[in-house]
């Protein structure tokens, strides 16, 4: 299976139209044609259902679009790869890829790459954002540099970094709610409340240990994978979300409050990266100034 295949496959796709795609590429319509069917044949699977002569829209398979997924990573990961190894050796410029879940801590990094752009302004940074499971396979596909996780990880397959900082648990609520008048959440507060949990699965523990109770024998009304979603569900009074502290902006006039767990919880954070990485220099200076900070904090 050949790159430039790929290339014409993700053409198609994205026109929906072989002779779009055909005149995207300054190619023939049938080179793309035959191009695309012998991958099929290589592959044995049908990737494309052709339209009919009315409409000609070309739509995908199952295993059509699980080509398109894959190859989109792939050309991602050849792009990313080409760009470090052609990049001269005199200066530092590139590419920074960092995935991270919604964290306030994420201010450190931020901070980071303002001081490295002074000294270095050809740094460019790509922020992917999604729960610890999404960093983590981002992370070994190669497809990022760093990921911000909470919680330490298999000290076998990652390097990591502990951040000085830490994030809260709490509870976000409306404030006309019946706990908004209390100034922190206690597990008892919530076992006869409708709840709406982050899915990540490494939290079910840790939250059920603190609520002292089977999150299945509580009233789970939803779970999200990104806070902000999960306020608008908030605010449309669905429930409680137990989440962390200064993801959601509440201003003076919001209709949102937050309140800490009590006993409380904090959650640490730490950047880790794959165990023998080798970085690019844009990344290698990303990581050494972020050691710094942790010894001589901003």
């Amino acid at each position: 299976m050949e790159l430039r295949v790929l290339n014409y496959f993700l053409t198609v796709a994205r026109e929906q139209s072989i002779i779009r795609a055909a005149e995207s590429l300054h190619l023939s319509q049938p080179t793309i044609s035959t191009q695309i069917r012998n991958m099929e044949e290589e592959l044995g699977k049908q990737l494309l259902i052709r339209g009919t002569k009315g409409s000609r829209k070309i739509t995908l398979t199952e295993e059509g679009m699980i080509l398109k997924k894959r190859a989109e990573e792939i050309l991602d990961l050849v792009e990313k790869t080409e760009k470090e190894i052609t990049l001269s050796d005199s200066i530092i410029i590139g590419d920074v890829y960092i995935g991270t879940g919604e964290t306030d801590a994420f201010r450190l990094l931020a901070k980071t790459a303002k001081e490295l752009q002074n000294a270095y302004p050809g740094i460019h940074y790509h922020i992917s954002s999604g729960n610890a499971e999404f960093v983590m396979e981002q992370l070994d596909k190669g497809l990022i540099d760093f990921g911000i996780i909470f919680g330490n990880t298999s000290a076998e397959k990652y390097n990591s970094l502990k951040m000085p900082a830490k994030d809260t648990w709490g509870v976000l609520m409306r404030c006309d709610s019946e706990l908004a008048k209390k100034n922190s959440i206690t597990p008892e507060d919530l076992w006869d409340k409708p709840l709406i949990i982050s899915h990540q699965k490494n939290q079910d523990t840790e939250l059920s240990a603190w609520l002292k109770h089977d999150l299945s024998k509580l009233n789970i009304i939803a779970t999200y994978n990104l806070l902000f979603n999960a306020s608008l569900l908030v605010e449309e009074g669905l429930g409680y979300a137990i989440g962390l502290d200064k993801i959601i902006n509440i201003t003076e006039n919001s209709k949102l409050c937050f309140r800490p767990l009590m006993p409380k919880v904090e959650a640490e954070l730490y950047i880790i990266w794959k165990k023998y990485q080798v970085f690019s220099k844009a990344a290698e200076k990303f990581m050494l100034t972020m050691k710094e900070h942790q010894e001589h904090p901003i």
